[in-house]
């Protein structure tokens, strides 16, 4: 039997993820509504996280934008930092796999990677893979 407990991890996700997507209609209402898709996205995929901050930043930069848009899009930016840092992530991820897959070794990739040593690919690869399993398991 659940008891109250056990429920705050839910309701902070929750919480966390109703905080995103206020983000997201910030920015998307700030103009970023209008970016054209990205090629390698299907149809009706809405703009990344990482595409939403940098358009707001742009926009921001360039002064088109009222003071109060400018405020509210600043904290929308920011409360949508840790989603793009999640994007990265996946990103990182999927390049390294296919590295793997490509017939690169953990030598070359760290050289690519800037990382210094072999060992150092395979342990960041075992955080990343570790970290979206975490977050896989949060979503369930």
């Amino acid at each position: 039997m659940e008891s109250k407990h056990d429920l705050p991890d839910a309701a902070g996700d929750q919480g966390a993820a109703d905080a995103e997507a206020r983000a997201r209609a910030t920015l998307l209402a700030l103009g970023a509504d209008a970016l054209a898709p990205r090629p390698w996205q299907p149809a009706g995929v809405p703009p990344s996280a990482a595409d939403l901050v940098r358009h707001y930043l742009w926009r921001s930069a360039r002064g088109d934008l009222t003071p109060e848009q400018d405020a509210a899009g600043a904290l929308a930016a920011l409360a949508l930092v840790p989603a793009a840092r999640a994007e990265a992530d996946q990103l990182e991820t999927a390049a390294l796999f296919s590295a793997r897959a490509a017939g690169h070794t953990f030598g070359r990739m760290a050289a690519a990677r800037g990382l210094g040593s072999p060992q150092a690919v395979q342990q960041r690869l075992d955080r990343l893979v570790a970290r979206s399993g975490a977050a896989a398991e949060d979503d369930a």
